[in-house]
């Protein structure tokens, strides 16, 4: 059987189907689930069938991006007054590069994309839905695959890979050039010498970031407004894998977990009064982060962003109307994005939000994550003086493995992966099953 799948593969690329049907029905563990499903995914058919799942493609029109740097002007619906971003802070980061001077209103990648939904193959549409929502500077969904596919087939809920602004498919494809981005890394390197990891990979978000440290919030809340925006398509019979009147929930990786702790802790319009909220490796607010790391960003950009979202945001915000606007003046999610920054600033604020949430969040942190520690996660949801009944699972696994990398794909240790996965997606399965 295992050699079947390559030949159907072949098959499937040379007829240029819309649609294919690879019908496997295995019990596969997550190495080879791993494999399989990345070949299949790089088919990128609008619907594949693959072992009692569907897998469809969804377009999505950003209608949020009048928030961000280069757009101008934002009319505040909620408000109703026109906004001016007439304060564009920046640093010198020593380098000329539309990498960098590009107006991120205008960028087409992150205005118009797809998403993907997995589901089960039943005919019928979802009445559960289960966000996924991914870590900071990823751009490629192979290792979500298995565990969306995990998610799906423990809670029989539709799947949807939904990716955070100028993340994933919203990305520019420049930003994935490895030759410009090693050559921007170099050249990083020697405006800053004592520079830490600045690497291909995490060059073009390290310099965007270094530059406009305001971007994170700013792509921060189109973000939120863009998975609000999707449930209200949801919710009108847009789209056909879903039923109007799902159940939403949210499983969030690292960063992704901010995203939804601020969906959920306001509650928009009581979209997310029932919603279960998973988090993996996240949770922790942002100043108790340590996301220095050849994969995420480098030194440079961590500074640029703890002084400007930590250190002087008070001073910002008085400087920057635009900005102000939205984290002070009556926008719940700016007040609730701004207590996620620093664990001292709006604690009481940020606990007794959480503590109303307390049955419906649920984490699992790592021992040995060096990113996001399992005892700032703990610190966070349960609150300083422990006193939020959120469960955390802290779990340690028998092998080598990083907060970027928790289920590597090693031949020498396929067996423990696998039992490792499937004991974090049984408890994830197990939480999102609860009445």
């Amino acid at each position: 059987m295992n050699k079947l799948l390559p030949l159907l593969l072949r098959d499937c690329r040379e007829t240029n189907r819309r649609s294919i049907d690879i019908s496997i029905y295995l019990t596969m563990e997550y190495t080879e689930s791993y494999i399989k499903l990345k070949e299949v995914w790089a088919l990128r058919r609008p619907k594949i069938k693959f072992d009692g799942t569907i897998i469809q493609k969804f377009t999505f029109h950003s209608g949020s991006t009048s928030i961000l740097p280069g757009a101008g002007e934002h009319w505040c619906d909620q408000h109703q007054v026109m906004l001016s971003d007439d304060f564009s802070f920046s640093n010198d980061i020593g380098i000329s590069e539309e990498v960098i001077h590009v107006k991120d209103a205008l960028v087409q990648e992150n205005k118009d994309f797809d998403y993907y939904v997995i589901k089960p193959d039943d005919g019928k549409p979802s009445k559960k839905v289960i966000f996924l929502i991914h870590g900071f500077n990823e751009k490629n969904w192979e290792k979500y695959l298995p565990w969306g596919k995990a998610i799906c087939d423990r809670t029989r809920s539709a799947v949807v890979f939904y990716p955070i602004a100028f993340h994933m498919q919203r990305a520019p494809l420049q930003w994935s050039e490895k030759r410009k981005m090693y050559e921007l890394s170099e050249v990083r390197k020697q405006k800053f010498p004592n520079i830490v990891h600045s690497t291909l990979s995490n060059v073009a978000i390290s310099m965007r970031l270094h530059y406009m440290p305001q971007r994170f919030i700013w792509s921060g809340l189109q973000s939120y407004y863009d998975v609000i925006r999707c449930i209200g398509d949801f919710r009108k019979g847009n789209i056909e894998a879903i039923d109007p009147g799902c159940a939403i929930n949210i499983f969030a990786y690292s960063i992704g977990g901010l995203l939804a702790e601020i969906l959920k802790l306001t509650n928009y319009e009581g979209i997310f009064s029932h919603s279960k909220i998973g988090l993996f490796c996240s949770g922790a607010v942002f100043n108790r982060l340590s996301p220095v790391s050849k994969f995420i960003l480098d030194s440079e950009a961590n500074v640029a962003l703890y002084s400007f979202l930590v250190e002087h945001f008070d001073s910002f915000l008085k400087k920057d109307p635009f900005l102000h606007h939205f984290i002070d003046e009556d926008h719940l999610e700016g007040k609730v994005f701004h207590s996620m920054l620093d664990y001292q600033k709006m604690r009481n604020f940020r606990e007794d939000l959480l503590r109303k949430s307390e049955k419906d969040i649920y984490a699992i942190s790592l021992a040995q994550d060096l990113v996001i520690p399992s005892f700032e996660i703990i610190n966070t949801l349960q609150g300083a003086y422990k006193d939020i009944h959120i469960a955390v699972d802290e779990m340690d696994f028998d092998y080598p493995y990083t907060h970027e990398n928790p289920f590597p794909v090693y031949p020498s240790h396929p067996q423990e992966t696998d039992a490792t996965f499937n004991t974090v997606f049984d408890k994830v399965g197990d939480f999102f099953n609860q009445e």
